[in-house]
C-alpha cells in the first residue's frame, strides 16, 4: 500500500461510517413519504379519527408543556443555583423516567393514581378519577417528557456566570425581576433546547399513555395511538399521520436551530 493510500484509508473509513449512519437514519423517513401518494395526504388527514386524535394530541401536549414550564423551570433554577445535601440524589430521581421503559412508566402511573394505588383511593374519594381520562394523557406526557426539560434547564442555568445576577440585584432588581430580565433571557437557548426535546418526546408518547389512559377515540387517543389503531385497517391513514408528526417535529427542530443560530451570531452580523 502506498503512502497516499495509507493516509486516505482513515478518511475513507470515516466517510463510509457517516454514509451508513445517514442511510440508516434517513431511509425510513424517506420511505414514509414514498409509500403514500402525497396528494392524498390532506384527504387522509382530514378523516374524522385523525382529526379527533390531532385535537386530543394538541390539547394534552399544550397543557403538559404549560405545566412543565410553570413548575420545572423554577425547580431547575433552584437545583442549578443552590448546593445542599442530597442534591445529586434528587436530580437522579428526576432523571429516572428518562431510562424507564415506557410500559413501566405506565404501570408506575397506575400504581400511583389508579384504583387501589398509592393515591388512587384518596383521589376517588375526593371525586377525582385520573386513569383512562384525558388528564391521564397529560400526566403520562408530563412524566416521560419533563425530565428532558429539567436536565437541559439545569445545565443552562449552571453555565450562567453569577456576576450577572449579582449586578442586577446591586442595581435594585428583585429576585423575580432578575430572573425575568437577566437569567431567563441568558438561558433561553438552553431552555428552548430542553423544550424541543420534551415536546418531541411528549408528542410521540405511546407506551405510558396506552397503559395509563387507554385509547378511546376523541378522549384519550393521541396521534401515535391512532397510528397503532389504524395500521392494520387503514395503513395509508397511518402513514399520513406519520408524515404529519415528522413534519411537525421537523418544523420545531428547524425553528429551534434558527433561534440558536440567531443567538450565536456576532452582534455586528445581526444589523
Amino acid at each position: 500500500m502506498t503512502e497516499r493510500a495509507r493516509r486516505a484509508a482513515p478518511v475513507t473509513l470515516l466517510v463510509t461510517a457517516l454514509a451508513v449512519v445517514v442511510a440508516f437514519l434517513a431511509v425510513p423517513v424517506v420511505a414514509l413519504f414514498c409509500e403514500v401518494p402525497l396528494a392524498r395526504v390532506p384527504a387522509l388527514i382530514g378523516g374524522r379519527q385523525v382529526r379527533e386524535a390531532l385535537w386530543v394530541t394538541a390539547r394534552t401536549v399544550a397543557i403538559a408543556d404549560g405545566a412543565m414550564l410553570l413548575f420545572c423551570t423554577p425547580a431547575a433554577y433552584l437545583l442549578a443555583t443552590r448546593r445542599f445535601p442530597g442534591r445529586g440524589a434528587l436530580i437522579t430521581v428526576l432523571e429516572l423516567p428518562l431510562v424507564l421503559p415506557p410500559a413501566v412508566a405506565g404501570v408506575a402511573l397506575l400504581s400511583a393514581f389508579g384504583r387501589g394505588g398509592l393515591f388512587g383511593d384518596a383521589l376517588q374519594d375526593a371525586g377525582i378519577v385520573l386513569p383512562f381520562t384525558e388528564w391521564a394523557v397529560v400526566l403520562a406526557i408530563l412524566f416521560v417528557s419533563s425530565p428532558f426539560y429539567v436536565r437541559a434547564a439545569i445545565a443552562a442555568f449552571e453555565t450562567l456566570d453569577p456576576v450577572y445576577r449579582e449586578a442586577a440585584r446591586s442595581l435594585g432588581a428583585g429576585p423575580w425581576a432578575t430572573f425575568r430580565l437577566v437569567t431567563a433571557p441568558l438561558a433561553a437557548s438552553g431552555l428552548t433546547a430542553g423544550w424541543v426535546l420534551a415536546f418531541a418526546r411528549g408528542i410521540g408518547e405511546f407506551g405510558a399513555t396506552i397503559i395509563f389512559a387507554g385509547s378511546v377515540r376523541g378522549q384519550t387517543q393521541t396521534l401515535t395511538l391512532a397510528i397503532y389503531d389504524l395500521i392494520e385497517s387503514d395503513f395509508d391513514a397511518a402513514l399520513a399521520m406519520g408524515i404529519l408528526l415528522v413534519v411537525t417535529s421537523a418544523v420545531v427542530l428547524v425553528a429551534y436551530k434558527l433561534v440558536a443560530w440567531r443567538r450565536t451570531r456576532p452582534v455586528a452580523a445581526r444589523r
